[in-house]
């Protein structure tokens, strides 16, 4: 059985929407290293509709003289979207029907899904227990405003630590496994 990972970036009050406008100056190679061990160890590209449309517009521009831009063009993406219609960016297709459904596929032969972004696809993953890891670089920045992964009155869901580690320029790269309501430590039933 394969695994499906998630990989965002969150500033520290949670905020997770477009990181473009804040993340970039905390960008450092360790960030990248991290980054790309994530993306070049996936066999499938997992994407929400919003993040497949900023990244097929940006991604097929960049040159393939690096590993990451080659893999991310080249490899498989599966696009979670109500849309219809062909997609432009090179082996992208629509999933075709509800994420119970469709995710355990990806995953029967073994392989390896990666999710970049995507906030209500990493929402509706954890939602239905078929996120296996969720990968959050918390930057050392308050937003104040913005969406947030997780929001208020969404209820309860444990995680538990597998790693962190700090970058130089003070973001916490953070893995989490999500861990069942029942198997929480203390909890009374």
């Amino acid at each position: 059985m394969g695994t499906v990972t998630a990989q965002i970036f969150a500033s520290l009050d949670g905020v997770v929407e477009s990181p473009e406008r804040w993340h970039f100056p905390y960008l450092d190679d360790d960030m990248l290293a991290a980054v790309e061990q994530h993306l070049l160890g996936a066999d499938i590209l997992l994407l929400g509709g919003a993040t497949y449309d900023t990244f097929a517009t940006s991604w097929p521009k960049q040159p393939r003289n690096t590993a990451l831009s080659e893999r991310i063009n080249s490899m498989p993406k599966v696009v979670a979207t109500s849309r219809s219609g062909p997609l432009e960016w090179e082996n992208s297709t629509i999933l075709g029907g509800p994420l119970a459904d469709e995710v355990p596929q990806l995953t029967d032969t073994n392989e390896t899904v990666a999710v970049v972004g995507s906030i209500r696809l990493v929402r509706s993953l954890l939602d239905s227990q078929l996120l296996d890891e969720l990968h959050i670089m918390i930057h050392p920045i308050v937003l104040n405003t913005g969406v947030r992964l997780f929001e208020s009155g969404s209820g309860r869901m444990p995680l538990t630590l597998v790693s962190a580690e700090t970058f130089s320029t003070g973001v916490i790269n953070a893995r989490y496994h999500p861990t069942p309501v029942d198997a929480t430590v203390g909890e009374n039933h």
